[in-house]
């Protein structure tokens, strides 16, 4: 008596059941777009200063906070992010922006042409006005910029530097 009132439906079950399994693709779909537009992007937001890095196969460092970026072009130029400035008027700068902060991160980039000691003469003022954390960046085989200092030592050492014909 029981059975037929529910209508002969009770060892059945019903073919319509909430679906419990999370649809991906779609998760999948947006995140490989976002890679794409993050990979095409990335590029395009360091420092505006064209320099030809010397490679390095050192480890990039963990950094926490935006380092500065202080280059030298092929010229001798200095700039600090994409302004040039002259060599005595960069740690004051360097202080305005830093907010008198000794522990900021402080990259040197300079050009492979350029003699080391125009090089060690910028970053010896850097370390004259109070900052501690100072590198120097140079182009990874792979081609992405890392900062030198403090890493592994290259398998292969560099040729000497010669000097600059002109």
């Amino acid at each position: 008596m029981a059975a037929s009132l529910l209508g002969g439906r009770a060892g059945k079950r019903s073919r319509y059941r909430p679906l419990a399994e999370i649809n991906v693709t779609p998760l999948v779909d947006v995140m490989l777009v976002l890679l794409i537009i993050f990979m095409v992007t990335a590029p395009l937001m360091t420092s505006g200063v064209p320099v030809d890095l010397p490679k390095a196969n050192a480890q990039p460092i963990n950094n926490d906070s935006e380092p500065l970026t202080v280059s030298m072009n092929a010229e001798g130029k200095v700039f600090l992010q994409d302004q040039e400035v002259t060599l005595e008027g960069l740690v004051p700068k360097l202080q305005e922006i830093a907010k008198n902060n000794p522990e900021r991160r402080i990259f040197v980039r300079g050009d492979k042409d350029i003699a080391y000691g125009k090089i060690m003469q910028v970053m010896g003022t850097i370390t004259q006005g109070g900052f501690t954390k100072v590198a120097l960046l140079a182009e990874q085989t792979g081609g992405a910029p890392a900062p030198a200092g403090g890493a592994k030592p290259a398998a292969k050492p560099a040729p000497p530097a010669r000097p600059k014909a002109g």
